[in-house]
């Protein structure tokens, strides 16, 4: 059965390549199997080659996956300068930000590269190699196989194939799963670990709008920070240090100033992390009922409490802006999907396909033996699991995520159990030790116990009022018998007691750890008492999720059989991925009109010095009341942002937009709120991807920064004709083109 699934999978993956539609996240080295007439047609300039080549360079090398694919950055200058979203550097921004020190508020500019930040623990990848390993899988797989023993089969192959191809290499990898683990494919990448912060704009700019004007267009965020990647002197990898120099990188991006007009080709490559376009309606009814309202009720509610604080204070305005940042991007996101998937009635669609799926099925003995029972395995599996994952999702988002001292707690666990089972390991405690006490520097740094108090008490009573008491942790008992359900009675007898809340006191019992202080810790007696029902519930979960793996993975297969003339791709999974698409306007619904583009006279437009979210820079005034856009505005007007209709989702955040000759015109950031519904059912008349212009960039390190040494080492390619220059400090130059180097042969 296993080959006949694959042998059906690839054929039909090939069809519907050279099928295929505007929407899709298709995977690049296939780029010469796709519709080349369909993408010349729209306006691409370049060969499959000069997309995407294994040994010659080409876009796909100048293309960033930060920390792995949490983002997506591009190399802008031979010196290893590269170009992401603000809100990508943002923890770094705020991580060397002070109330002496404010870059979040007043930007950060490095005017030599001596001044640039180190950033341990940052990491920018580059994609080496990509081969499609499924048959080395899926031929060691057998039909008598658990679903639990098959991927631990799957595993142990993976390892193996991986060892294998990082063998006397410093090159990492991975093997990706594909359709819903019904192709594989090994990434091999190389992976640079000194990274520092090269310029970023004052949050008037770069969040501009935050979370009023987040997922929304029109849009007038300038949305960037920079960063550079350096390498020891031998040009490869290495740690911080001194000695480093710039990475020189195989190929970078030209950035063109000629603008982008409506209909204008634009493509991008970055790292999408994930999308579910194959989620059944059963997905879709557990996302509305649980998933989306959960976090967005949680989050809020912690994120207010945040908030009261961050505003009465500078100090923990700083130390809490990553955080909020992050917990808010997803409250609302999960609020605009719950909308689009109700307003687009995605449900009713996947029930559609379900119906028709079923019927097709049983149109063959030979489909109905294959594939009879996807659909049946998937609908049991969510019945089963739906109090286990609310429960599962309330205690990981009140209590493990949403108090900060409960997470804190979790990391000594290790340390408590080498102490309890071996304490005559005395090297090894210290070790331990001393790699906490290091991670508990970052934490306290960012860390308000008085906030965190209020928001324990109140997280600890939600959790307890909406949550069934089969799913309460042990310690709720002594809650609710001690304190008589007083919550913020025993947040302040755990405040008030235990190290965790306090520097002092927990680097103090680093200094001599013992089982004895952890036992009569109340913040670590709580941590252990939710670890354990967490983890009795992710058990219970796994357990089913087998049966609910099974389930996808045969309907997935049985879906590209069925639907073998249709455009099919796989799930986002933090893979390079290219889409294409066009410049575009939209209207999102009866007698309302949106214009592809925005400028900074909208900004102007939206000043409020009365709103943080609004409050527009100074010298940002100055430049528009005077017109003073340089080389960067277009018949007297400064264009901020853009819409494009390519498809993309978290993780392509930074990617690049490029135009039909491989040249950057914008920076992605974000979807539009009418299509949020897209990462489980793409929407070709509304969605939208927000791009910031390439232009707006330029004009704020050049004209706001007054960092134009960054602006030198970029390859600038100048003006269409019949387009005003308002510029009178620089001539107009020839396009330089970026050299093609010739590297060493890959053998497949």
């Amino acid at each position: 059965m296993k080959r006949i699934i694959t042998l059906l999978l690839s054929v039909s993956l090939l069809i519907n390549l050279s099928l295929k539609a505007d929407e899709g996240m298709w995977l690049p080295m296939l780029v010469q199997k796709l519709n080349i007439d369909k993408l010349n047609e729209l306006g691409l300039q370049l060969s499959p080659e000069e997309i995407f080549s294994l040994n010659n360079s080409s876009l796909k090398d100048a293309i960033v996956a930060l920390d792995h694919g949490s983002c997506t950055a591009e190399l802008i200058s031979p010196d290893g300068l590269i170009l992401t979203n603000h809100h990508c550097g943002y923890g770094q921004i705020q991580a060397h930000s002070s109330v002496d020190h404010d870059y979040l508020t007043d930007g950060f500019w490095a005017m030599n590269r001596s001044e640039e930040l180190p950033n341990p623990g940052k990491t920018a990848s580059f994609l080496i190699k990509v081969e499609n390993v499924t048959e080395q899988i899926i031929d060691q797989l057998s039909d008598t196989l658990t679903e639990s023993e098959r991927y631990a089969k799957i595993h142990e192959l993976s390892e193996e194939i991986i060892s294998k191809a990082t063998e006397n290499t410093h090159y990492e990898a991975v093997v990706q799963d594909m359709f819903e683990h019904n192709m594989y494919y090994l990434f091999t990448y190389e992976t640079f670990r000194d990274i520092r912060l090269v310029g970023a704009p004052p949050s008037s700019i770069g969040k501009f709008g935050g979370d009023t004007d987040n997922w929304m267009w029109p849009r007038h965020t300038g949305d960037f920070s920079m960063f550079r990647i350096y390498c020891g002197p031998d040009g490869k990898p290495a740690d911080y240090s001194e000695e480093n120099v710039p990475y020189h990188p195989k190929h970078y991006l030209p950035i063109s100033l000629a603008g982008i007009e409506k209909d204008d080709f634009a493509m991008i490559l970055g790292y999408p992390g994930s999308t579910s376009r194959y989620m059944t309606s059963f997905g879709i009814k557990e996302t509305l009922e649980i998933s989306n309202p959960n976090r967005a009720k949680i989050r809020g509610i912690k994120q207010g409490l945040w908030k009261e604080d961050m505003n009465a204070s500078d100090e923990i305005r700083i130390k809490y802006a990553s955080k909020y940042s992050r917990s808010s991007n997803y409250w609302k996101y999960s609020i605009g999907q719950s909308k689009g998937l109700k307003k687009l009635k995605v449900y009713e669609q996947k029930k559609e396909l379900e119906d028709r799926f079923t019927k097709w099925i049983n149109e063959n003995t030979k489909q109905k033996e294959i594939y009879g029972d996807a659909l049946n395995l998937v609908e049991k599996a969510y019945n089963d699991r739906h109090d286990i994952q609310n429960a599962s999702q309330y205690i990981r988002e009140t209590l493990l995520r949403g108090t900060e001292i409960i997470a804190f707690a979790n990391i000594s666990k290790p340390l408590y159990n080498i102490m309890l089972n071996t304490p005559d390991s005395t090297e090894a405690i210290k070790e331990m030790a001393k790699d906490i006490k290091e991670f508990s520097k970052d934490f306290y740094k960012d860390y308000n116990a008085p906030t965190d108090k209020k928001v324990f008490a109140t997280m600890l009573k939600l959790f307890y009022d909406d949550i069934n008491k089969d799913f309460h942790p042990y310690l709720f008992n002594t809650i609710i018998t001690k304190y008589k359900g007083n919550y913020d009675k025993y947040a302040e007898m755990v405040f008030s007691k235990s190290i965790f809340a306090d520097q002092s006191k927990f680097e103090a019992f680093l200094s001599n750890p013992s089982t004895k202080v952890l036992d009569k810790d109340p913040a670590f007696q709580l941590m252990l008492s939710v670890v354990s029902k967490y983890h009795g519930m992710r058990s219970q979960l796994r357990a089913i999720g087998t049966e609910l793996s099974k389930g996808r993975r045969l309907f997935v297969a049985g879906l590209l059989e069925m639907e073998k003339d249709k455009a099919l791709y796989p799930d986002a999974n933090s893979t390079m991925r290219i889409t294409y698409g066009t410049v575009g306007d939209y209207k999102p619904r009866d007698a309302v009109y949106y214009s592809y583009f925005t400028t900074l006279k909208g900004i102007m437009e939206k000043d409020d010095p009365d709103n943080r979210d609004f409050i527009v820079d100074k010298k940002l005034k100055e430049l528009f009341k005077n017109k003073d856009f340089g080389q960067y505005g277009e018949n007297g007007i400064m264009k901020v942002a853009f819409t494009t209709n390519n498809d993309i989702t978290g993780g392509n955040s930074g990617s690049p937009v490029i135009n039909g000759k491989g040249e950057l015109i914008g920076v992605a950031f974000d979807g539009n709120w009418e299509a949020m519904s897209g990462d489980i059912a793409f929407e070709s008349e509304i969605q939208k991807c927000i791009n910031v212009d390439i232009r707006y960039v330029l004009f704020v390190i050049d004209k706001l920064a007054g960092a134009s040494h960054l602006i030198d080492e970029m390859t600038l390619v100048y003006k269409k004709e019949n387009v005003e220059d308002t510029n009178t400090e620089k001539e107009p130059v020839e396009e330089v083109p970026v050299p093609v180097e010739k590297v060493p042969v890959i053998e497949e």
